[in-house]
């Protein structure tokens, strides 16, 4: 498909049914990945020799980690393209991804206290990497309530954009937080520079679930940027014509 093509997608119209076949795609990829990545984690991978059965947790902690941060990168993409190119679609796929980044950093902080309690005594220590993650949901949280606070939906555009881009800084806070501070976080099992530090079949299911996070990040934001569409753009005849078409 040509250059050309693709471009056309950048309108909310021609995007709209474009969302709806994703969603459904990567929503049955979510469901059947998380079930291969569930049924690897919980019923094949074996038991953890320093911390038992509680280590699985794990494959349902990480995963949301790592997409509480990539989602605030591209979430933070989206809001830097629709200042720079003062793009609507732009803005609203940053405002469809909110909801589910801010999901994802709960997750990690809720799953990380229930790991934390049996390995570290505690479910919450001021730690660098928990204390940084706590901030992300807050800035996802932030960024939620300031566009809720604005009525106009370009100022609202702009004023949460700022801030999704300030609050960028915080990502690699997060990540590299285990080796620039004495933390009672245990670094990195899985790296792009080094081996794994687990068992093949411990990696295949983190994988598993990280890909069943990643297509239903995806399948969640095309559904959610399908009504943003339809709410920011309901003056407009394409629209008009689709509620009509539904009745």
């Amino acid at each position: 498909m040509a250059a050309s093509s693709w471009f056309r997608f950048a309108s909310p119209a021609a995007f709209h049914p474009l969302a709806g076949r994703l969603a459904t795609v990567f929503g049955w990829a979510a469901a059947l990945l998380a079930a291969a990545g569930l049924w690897v984690g919980f019923g094949i991978a074996p038991t953890d020799y320093q911390q038992g059965e509680a280590y699985r947790i794990i494959f349902i902690h990480v995963p949301a980690a790592w997409m509480a941060m990539f989602t605030y990168l591209v979430m933070a993409g989206w809001c830097a393209a629709s200042l720079i190119w003062n793009t609507r679609l732009s803005a609203m796929m940053a405002q469809a991804l909110a909801p589910t980044g801010a999901l994802f950093a709960f997750i990690a902080l809720w799953t990380g206290a229930l790991w934390g309690r049996p390995t570290w005594g505690a479910y919450w220590v001021w730690d660098a990497r928990l204390t940084s993650t706590l901030i992300l949901l807050f800035l996802y949280l932030g960024y939620m309530a300031l566009r809720a606070a604005i009525d106009d939906p370009r100022r609202a555009d702009r004023a949460s954009a700022l801030l999704a881009l300030v609050g960028v800084v915080n990502v690699p806070i997060i990540y590299f937080s285990v080796r620039w501070w004495n933390t009672l976080h245990q670094g990195a099992s899985v790296s792009l520079t080094a081996a794994p530090k687990m068992a093949q079949t411990m990696l295949l299911a983190m994988l598993l679930m990280a890909l069943a996070a990643w297509c239903y990040t995806i399948a969640v934001a095309m559904h959610r940027v399908r009504s943003i569409i339809l709410e920011r753009e309901a003056g407009a005849d394409w629209v008009q014509r689709l509620a009509a078409e539904r009745d």
